[in-house]
């Protein structure tokens, strides 16, 4: 009797390990998706083999995760967000683009601050692939044969190192971000900057304007003494 239930526990225990899920292991790398129906999913191709449609949106995370907790962006755009604004020239396509670069806690060190999040509108070819999309947003990348290890030197060393254990602040759930607002007090100076549009600076138009006041203003006393030594 006593060789039957030992029998039986060890065979419920050998059906506890197998039904158990396996843990499988953490990297800390760039993820690349696309925004499909309002949702990011993983990509199946990389950047360099992706041709992104024409008012399609992009994106990069840079997490630690594993195949079980994907680490997408945690901005969900739309392409209007993005794009609304932008005018698409002849044989070129609109695409936007949003850059994560993560939280602290998913850097090498666990602490240091990542870059400010990007959100942007890309205007590219319309063959460009996703790596065009990248360059053309003037984003840096260091590469590993095909595999992204870096975006804009984040992070500065690593490529897809593997984490164990992962930190209990990386594995905690995500918060929703805000992209950064354009900063449209730099935008304003660069479009009114009088140097930028190769003309004369407003001053001189401003002291150019004053000297033929004041020139017609002399002419004219000028002359009005002039009539007055006649009489």
């Amino acid at each position: 009797m006593l060789k039957v239930a030992s029998a039986l526990v060890v065979a419920a225990v050998a059906l506890l390990l197998l039904a158990a899920p396996a843990h499988a292991d953490a990297y800390r790398y760039w993820g690349y998706y696309q925004l499909k129906d309002g949702a990011w999913t993983f990509a199946q191709k990389g950047p360099a083999e992706t041709t992104p449609a024409d008012g399609s949106v992009e994106g990069w995370r840079f997490a630690v995760a594993d195949e079980s907790s994907t680490r997408t962006p945690r901005v969900v755009p739309t392409f209007d967000s993005l794009c609304g604004t932008t005018d698409k020239t002849d044989g070129n396509k609109l695409v936007g683009l949003v850059v994560d670069f993560g939280r602290p806690a998913d850097g090498p060190d666990g602490t240091s601050a990542p870059p400010a999040p990007i959100g942007q509108c890309v205007s590219v070819p319309t063959a460009a692939t996703g790596s065009d999309v990248m360059a053309a947003a003037g984003l840096t990348l260091r590469l590993d044969k095909s595999l992204t290890c870096a975006i804009n030197g984040w992070p500065a060393t690593g490529c897809g190192d593997p984490v164990k254990p992962v930190p209990a602040a990386a594995a905690s759930p995500d918060a929703s971000i805000t992209l950064p607002a354009a900063d449209a007090t730099t935008q304003a100076a660069s479009t009114n900057s009088d140097s930028d549009s190769g003309g004369i600076p407003t001053a001189a138009w401003v002291g150019i304007g004053v000297a033929l006041v004041v020139g017609a203003v002399l002419v004219l006393l000028a002359m009005r003494r002039g009539n007055e030594l006649k009489d």
